[in-house]
């Protein structure tokens, strides 16, 4: 039995229960015209790749938040873009139940499954109906977590409301529910996961790929020999602190979390500054990050640190303190409570099997152009910090 028929609680009762969190989770500013949709369309099934167009439009005019891969993404993982699945009592590309439909403004179908010509097996009427809907959920589930300090992603968060329901995000500690919290039991945690795994698999497959800035004009992803070993000064573990966004951001931004702040400092301490530093020339950590609501820098836990000026690729000495830095987060991510880096186009977390170089490519989620030395991370290296 698939996922979605197991788990599927009324998305709009969910959605009453996160207390009307919809009005603190606004829309993020649009992406400038001409970003990139962070789709592949030579590697989607064709009935992606026909309404390509369609996810573009929608989640560009109305919710910029919502990258279209995820989009695609999600259905495969629903109904493998066949409009016409049926599963139980769901149906179409999103795998909604009647009840959700019409709540979401789909027509009512008279029979389970729907009768044929029905709108929820439309892939178009769907795409319409569906995607606004699955943005309500999302925009919801930001504002929750933005507003509890959770840490889980928002768009992950997103996917459990769909095939949970949003009570699971409101009653878990993190936003993804374990075992025994939320009213999940050890079966539903495991789909829940399996399910994220799932739509993660499939981000994977249909991210369109990075292609690199033109030579001469860029330093390589990976260094042409090996990163110089960190430093092996003594690195003291993050102890816990305040909750919160709630520390003093020296880098002059409005606050950090105490394992941002901690990281911060004890990078400064080991490579002599964040400021002009031999290592590190710049650094930034909160940002309102308006362009991109699901970003760690506006919940004070992720910084950008610079070994060379912003928007230029760097190479060198300065390319090698790059990979430096990189390499001494990573090998310090327990004791600094490091979550991820992104770093030369690649991206790193303490569950990632190196693949392909450091790491696994960096596809931007929709967001960044990654050709670009900041869009990339190129000219600067991000991490986050898990509380």
């Amino acid at each position: 039995m698939r996922i979605a028929t197991v788990l599927r609680a009324p998305l709009a009762v969910a959605l009453a229960s996160l207390l009307g969190l919809l009005l603190l989770g606004a829309a993020s500013e649009e992406e400038p015209a001409g970003a990139p949709s962070g789709v592949d369309p030579s590697r989607l099934p064709a009935a992606a790749r026909s309404s390509l167009p369609l996810i573009i439009d929608l989640t560009a005019r109305h919710c910029p938040e919502l990258p279209p891969v995820w989009v695609v993404a999600q259905v495969q993982a629903e109904s493998g873009w066949d409009a016409a699945a049926t599963s139980g009592d769901a149906a179409g590309l999103y795998q909604f139940d009647e009840r959700n439909w019409t709540a979401a403004g789909g027509d009512r179908w008279g029979s389970v499954p729907p009768p044929p010509g029905a709108d929820v097996t439309d892939a178009r009427s769907h795409l319409r109906v569906a995607i606004p809907w699955v943005c309500a959920n999302l925009r919801a589930v930001t504002g929750h977590l933005a507003a509890t300090g959770k840490p889980a992603d928002p768009l992950d968060a997103m996917l459990v409301c769909h095939i949970a329901g949003c009570r699971r995000v409101a009653q878990s500690a993190t936003g993804i529910p374990e075992a025994g919290e939320a009213g999940c039991g050890l079966r539903c945690a495991q789909l829940i996961r399996g399910y994220l795994g799932s739509v993660h698999g499939y981000l994977d497959r249909y991210a369109a790929p990075a292609d690199p800035p033109p030579p001469g004009d860029r330093a390589p992803a990976e260094p042409a020999d090996p990163a110089p070993a960190a430093p092996q000064a003594p690195v003291v573990p993050y102890a816990g602190g305040p909750g919160g966004c709630t520390l003093p951001d020296p880098t002059g931004g409005r606050c950090l979390t105490g394992a941002t702040r901690h990281g911060l400092e004890t990078a400064a301490a080991v490579f002599g500054g964040w400021r002009d530093g031999p290592v590190i020339r710049s650094a930034g950590c909160w940002d309102a990050h308006a362009w991109n609501p699901r970003s760690d820098h506006p919940r004070g836990q992720a910084c950008d640190l610079f070994p060379t000026q912003p928007g230029v690729f760097p190479e060198g000495a300065e390319l090698a303190a790059g990979w430096r830095l990189a390499e001494w987060f990573r090998s310090n991510a327990g004791p600094l409570r490091v979550k991820y880096l992104i770093w030369q186009g690649r991206y790193w977390d303490p569950g990632v099997t190196d693949s392909g170089g450091w790491g696994r490519r960096y596809t931007g989620g929709g967001v960044y152009d990654v050709r670009d030395a900041t869009g990339g991370h190129y000219d600067h290296l991000h991490v986050s910090f898990a509380e």
